[in-house]
């Protein structure tokens, strides 16, 4: 008989044993759980929309490559436009004007590019008189197209100064922008290592 209430009380000591310390762990757990940092919120699909660039020639960019936005991203603006196969005439035009090292050297600029097609749709007369004084009319267009500070797209629509000197003015919002009343922007907000860029679909001329 003694020996059977001596085995009771050691079965009911250890069942009372073994609840305290499943108590004490779940005690240590709500205290690790409450001591944690919480987690950073995710970026959000709106916040990567803004931050992504727009516009249906966007989709000529290659995913990969010396043209990618990735690779476009790590260049100056002048070299990372100069891989950029639908900004050939402008490349060209920038190193006619020796403009390379000023735009690849300045800091925190927004460049409204002209694309190939916009190139082609100047008279030609016009094209061939600016290409003929590189560091005159040429130099005078081009710098049109530069505007201090790198402007986000929540940021574009407005007047802005050039370095050219006078000002053009951007209106619209959201992914719909036009440049001067007459120029659409067809691939915004391309990040380089120096500059926000914007594809343009016309060449912009500043008034004389």
């Amino acid at each position: 008989m003694l020996r059977l209430l001596t085995t009771r009380r050691a079965a009911v000591a250890g069942v009372l044993g073994m609840a305290l310390l499943g108590a004490a762990c779940s005690s240590n757990d709500a205290g690790t759980a409450g001591s944690q940092t919480p987690a950073a919120p995710a970026t959000t699909a709106a916040s990567m929309t803004a931050s992504a660039p727009f516009g249906a020639a966007c989709s000529a960019v290659p995913a990969s490559g010396a043209g990618s936005l990735e690779a476009l991203a790590q260049d100056p603006v002048a070299t990372a436009a100069s891989n950029t196969p639908e900004l050939s005439t402008l490349v060209t035009a920038v190193k006619k004007a020796d403009l390379v090292d000023t735009l690849n050297s300045a800091q925190g600029i927004t460049v409204f590019a002209p694309t190939d097609d916009a190139f082609a749709a100047l008279p030609k007369p016009t094209l061939d008189k600016a290409l003929a004084d590189p560091k005159g009319l040429l130099t005078t267009v081009l710098t049109y197209h530069v505007v201090q500070g790198q402007l986000t797209p929540d940021q574009l629509a407005g007047s802005h100064k050039t370095l050219q000197g006078s000002t053009l003015q951007v209106s619209g919002s959201g992914q719909d922008f036009t440049v001067n009343d007459d120029s659409s922007v067809v691939c915004g907000n391309i990040k380089t290592a120096n500059a926000t860029v914007y594809l343009i679909d016309q060449v912009l001329l500043p008034k004389s």
